[in-house]
């Protein structure tokens, strides 16, 4: 399948609804968070089938809990593909770690150990989610702030061959790889060069908290200039991909958010065309202008 290129969206939060139908800002796509409109009806799903009217759509979950033991959730599961049904939205994604086990919810993405047999149990589950759902799910990077003694490859090879492994795709977090290579003393072009690019169909951009001997992915900052500097580079490694930002806290007025997506949209233009020589330089260029 080719990969598809949506341009340049915003991930949909509560407080944006009416200005996004109010104005119809010039934004290419919105990701939504699919947990929040997996309810029967209420005022969320009025709002989402007024937004898809007008945009393409993404879901981006955050309880699949693919890495668990626990069984897989089947209701969740069913949920899901209503919803997708409904919305048709261009792809669904959630992210490569575990939520919970025991039938405890942590509430956060834990990251897993990175080995054979995480390996095959991981694809296993992939393999049985997207035979469920009837396609392929984008897994998303999570940013991580401690490793495994279990661990025998890096996180980039773990991801890349479960992507292969399981034949699905990736949701490229530039933020997240800026935050775990800066918590574990990695380089993150070593992380980009470790991917196939045509499985890379999707980047979220965000920003962080910076404590100085660690980093955390809070989602409540502008993306930093670092963030903005490893996002070129991976316009450069990996072409014309669909690019949002992620912003979950300490929400600013929509033109702010507006004014980040141009300058997604003007850096990516310029990487493109400062990468002489690569032979997708021309398509890049024009999908960027």
């Amino acid at each position: 399948m080719e990969k598809p290129f949506l341009g340049f969206g915003l991930g949909l939060r509560t407080a944006h609804y009416e200005h996004v139908l109010e104005h119809l800002p010039p934004v290419d796509w919105f990701e939504v968070i699919s947990e929040n409109y997996m309810v029967g009806g209420g005022k969320p799903k009025h709002y989402l089938h007024r937004v898809r009217e007008h945009y393409p759509l993404v879901m981006h979950g955050v309880s699949l809990s693919i890495g668990s033991t626990d069984p897989l959730n089947t209701g969740y599961l069913r949920q899901l593909k209503t919803l997708a049904a409904e919305v048709e939205p261009e792809w669904l994604s959630d992210h490569l770690c575990w939520t919970g086990v025991g039938g405890v919810n942590s509430h956060d993405l834990l990251p897993l150990p990175y080995n054979e047999q995480a390996l095959r149990h991981v694809v296993e589950r992939i393999s049985r989610v997207q035979e469920f759902l009837g396609r392929r799910i984008l897994l998303e990077n999570v940013s991580s702030y401690l490793t495994y003694k279990a661990s025998d490859m890096s996180e980039w090879q773990f991801v890349n061959e479960v992507a292969r492994c399981a034949d699905c795709l990736l949701l490229l977090d530039v933020n997240n790889v800026y935050v775990s290579a800066r918590n574990h003393g990695f380089d993150p072009l070593d992380y980009f060069r470790g991917l196939e690019p045509e499985r890379v169909w999707q980047i979220h951009l965000a920003g962080h908290s910076d404590l100085g001997d660690y980093v955390i992915d809070t989602h409540d900052h502008d993306v930093p200039d670092p963030v903005w500097q490893l996002f070129r580079s991976a316009i450069a490694r990996f072409g014309p991909v669909s690019t949002m930002i992620e912003r979950d806290a300490n929400i600013p007025p929509f033109d702010h958010l507006l004014a980040e997506l141009n300058q997604a949209r003007a850096l990516a233009g310029d990487s493109a065309r400062q990468c002489a020589g690569a032979s997708w330089e021309t398509d890049l260029g024009a999908a960027y202008a």
